[in-house]
């Protein structure tokens, strides 16, 4: 006699809320287009709305997890890489806020509030528990790690323009410092230590996003104005932007997973720093740059979306590690 396969619900990930980043960085990309492409706009409101269903079933998904499974929970938050994932959820609110603003300021003010305090308390709970584990190895270490930093970032992306300017440049300054840090310590590993394996490999990608999103928040805070400190953020966005590209046959031969998700949203936010320095400083070549990078960001979220469907049609996902 067999044992009766466990539920899947109980191995519902947290990493499915990356998939709501992708679609909310696709839409500031698309809308940050709308300057160049009136096509852009349209299709920007179109993905918002689809986003926020797939969010909202996601978000349902994993509440009932932690009603039913709550143990399980607790085990992704001391799982030393899922624990990363954490913030997701409160960077696809803050991301959804940025989108909603332009239309629906009160609810996007309201969602940008939640995602906020959230991140702060994420960002302290995440940190405090790799400070205070003892069981961490080299191995652990992915640019998955980025995630909490990246999420305070976000946070002036929406927030300067609500007029929260000393709520953002807190945020911005931690995000920042850790970024310098965990950047460092990322290199170490991708240098020193064996590779990362096959199944998180695709998290390469979220080196752009730091970088990429600075760019966009500290132009927020600066009065939109391209100083020296921008341009050597956007710059060190595509020098790594070169060096995943290097990387892409590796890529190319890795089987699919949840975690090839952390490609849309870097991807989503180079393509925003690109066509907003091109719109302010009518510049051709970061236009194309844009422009490039957002058929590629759209391809790859519907060939994501359409392997993750056919991954949950396999019983490919929510399975035990």
């Amino acid at each position: 006699m067999t044992d009766a396969p466990e539920p899947r619900l109980k191995h519902y990930p947290i990493t499915f809320f990356a998939i709501v980043m992708g679609f909310m960085g696709l839409v500031l990309a698309l809308h940050a287009a709308s300057h160049f492409y009136d096509v852009a706009e349209p299709a920007a409101h179109t993905v918002l709305w689809i986003g926020i269903g797939i969010a909202a079933l996601i978000a349902a998904g994993y509440l009932a997890k932690l009603l039913r499974y709550p143990s399980m929970v607790v085990w992704e938050w001391h799982h030393p890489v899922r624990v990363a994932f954490f913030p997701t959820i409160t960077i696809s609110l803050l991301l959804m806020a940025t989108a909603l603003a332009p239309q629906f300021d009160t609810a996007a003010r309201v969602v940008w509030m939640v995602g906020t305090v959230g991140q702060g308390i994420l960002t302290v709970a995440v940190i405090n528990g790799w400070i205070s584990h003892r069981s961490f190895e080299v191995g652990h270490l992915t640019p998955a790690w980025f995630i909490p930093a990246v999420g305070n970032v976000i946070v002036p992306v929406a927030g300067a323009g609500f007029g929260y300017i000393e709520t953002s440049w807190a945020f911005f300054a931690v995000g920042m410092m850790f970024w310098g840090v965990l950047l460092t310590l990322v290199m170490n590993r991708l240098i020193f230590h064996d590779p990362i394996p096959g199944r998180l490999f695709p998290t390469m990608v979220i080196l752009i996003a730091p970088p990429s999103v600075a760019f966009v928040a500290y132009l927020k805070m600066n009065g939109g104005v391209v100083d020296g400190f921008a341009r050597t953020l956007i710059y060190a966005a595509y020098f790594f932007g070169a060096l995943v590209l290097a990387e892409l046959p590796k890529l190319a031969k890795l089987p699919f997973a949840l975690s090839w998700w952390a490609l849309s949203f870097p991807l989503a936010a180079l393509s925003v720093a690109s066509f907003m320095f091109a719109r302010i400083e009518h510049t051709a070549f970061h236009q194309i740059v844009g422009l490039i990078v957002l058929i590629v960001l759209i391809v790859v979220v519907l060939g994501l979306f359409w392997r993750t469907g056919k991954a949950i049609a396999k019983h490919g996902v929510c399975v035990p590690e």
